[in-house]
């Protein structure tokens, strides 16, 4: 069912979240817990009738493979995006986009700068709820439930679909406190040195850094500081992770090694990664989905559009669309 929203109160079962946007533009979410309470309500978790996807994780069909279309793979639907529009006030930044993500895949979202494909990744774990004026239309699923549904927790939304933002954005602290911070803030009460050390082993990061825990993570390379990001992520347990495009900032070296460790991550994890480096959607991705944009004749505003999503070999070596094509081949964007 078509759904239409608008961003309201930030006062969600009685907790509230603290957020911003810096002069980066990057935007941030801070939880505030009750003072009191047990150890299970630290973390929101929506009604059941309306939110059952964000209560249980599904069980495992199948692995990803290249073989044709995504349409025709038999593993699980995690994220079904149907005539998706997207606006910022007045302005629509996304027309009609339909896209299935599946899951423990690693999905491309490709196209030239001004296309909205970070826009559409912020939709899947509601960032741009923090946008005054942001409004949606159109069906957004997550296992099958309306991602806007009425009862449906953006707090627990975004530990369950985590996100790692273009430049490396590690807190002031030291890098024991940067991955144990998430876990801390929604009430963590196993043995937060397993966690730590499991956090940084799952980011390819503990036998760089296990020896100086208590130092200050703004010491690190930047390539170093994306993998620590990756590891408080990583943290909170989600199920899906977004990364928009990590990689832009870093240099060869670093990453590969990020690349690397996507590899290893899709093996528990759902990856969707915005990315402006076609090398690396056809090195990494199992799908990739092309947006453009075409611009008003009147206004001169570029509305986003998705032209084609297909099994990353197939788009690249045999697209259906000949604007797909032209974009690959390097004739625009």
């Amino acid at each position: 069912m078509a759904t239409t929203w608008c961003p309201g109160e930030r006062k969600v079962n009685q907790r509230r979240t603290l957020c911003g946007a810096g002069a980066d533009g990057r935007i941030w979410c801070l939880l505030l817990l009750p003072d009191a309470g047990p150890a299970d309500d630290a973390v929101p978790v929506a009604p059941p009738d309306t939110s059952a996807a964000l209560t249980t994780r599904p069980e495992v069909r199948s692995t990803a493979t290249v073989d044709g279309p995504a349409e025709d793979r038999a593993s699980t639907e995690v994220f079904r995006a149907t005539d998706l529009n997207f606006y910022y006030g007045s302005f629509r930044a996304l027309s009609e986009v339909s896209l299935t993500v599946r899951q423990r895949e690693i999905t491309a979202l490709i196209g030239p700068s001004g296309c909205g494909k970070s826009t559409f990744l912020r939709c899947l774990n509601r960032m741009n709820d923090l946008i005054p004026g942001a409004r949606l239309d159109g069906s957004l699923t997550y296992y099958g439930e309306d991602l806007y549904g009425p009862g449906v927790d953006p707090i627990e939304v975004r530990r369950r679909i985590g996100m790692v933002f273009q430049r490396p954005n590690p807190f002031p602290k030291s890098i024991y406190d940067n991955v144990a911070f998430g876990a801390k803030v929604n009430g963590f009460k196993g043995n937060m040195d397993d966690l730590v050390e499991e956090s940084l082993r799952g980011a390819a990061l503990w036998d760089e850094v296990h020896n100086k825990l208590k130092h200050s993570a703004l010491g690190l390379s930047g390539g170093q500081q994306q993998r620590l990001c990756i590891a408080r992520t990583i943290a909170v347990k989600p199920e899906v992770i977004l990364m928009d495009e990590p990689c832009s900032a870093l240099d060869p070296i670093a990453t590969l090694r990020i690349e690397d460790l996507m590899g290893e991550l899709k093996k528990e994890f759902t990856i969707v990664i915005v990315t402006h480096n076609m090398q690396e959607a056809a090195r990494v991705s199992d799908v990739t989905a092309f947006f453009t944009a075409k611009a008003d004749d009147t206004t001169g505003q570029r509305t986003g559009l998705l032209v084609e999503v297909d099994a990353t070999e197939k788009l690249f070596t045999n697209p259906n669309d000949q604007r797909t094509e032209d974009y690959i081949a390097g004739r625009f964007g």
